[in-house]
């Protein structure tokens, strides 16, 4: 099971032009089948993840999208 973390790092200096762009992205890095976890939540799969980080505030706007923002990854 991979973390959010692992996520947010793999999107540091990219954008992603919509959300079914960046769950696309992290299908094709981490598999279909993977489940991610956070400090409180486990078990998400690509778009239940995308959209928990969403709802807390990780993304910022993009030029052409969002991507995220490196000053709101916990670094524990």
């Amino acid at each position: 099971m991979a973390h959010g973390h692992d996520v947010l790092h793999m999107m540091e200096g990219n954008s992603y032009k919509s959300k079914e762009e960046l769950v696309k992205a992290i299908i094709e890095i981490f598999g279909v089948e993977e489940r991610f976890n956070t400090c409180s939540v486990e078990g998400m799969d690509a778009t239940e993840l995308v959209d928990f980080l969403t709802e807390r505030g990780k993304f910022m706007p993009a030029e052409e999208g969002f991507t995220v923002d490196s000053s709101k990854i916990c670094n524990h």
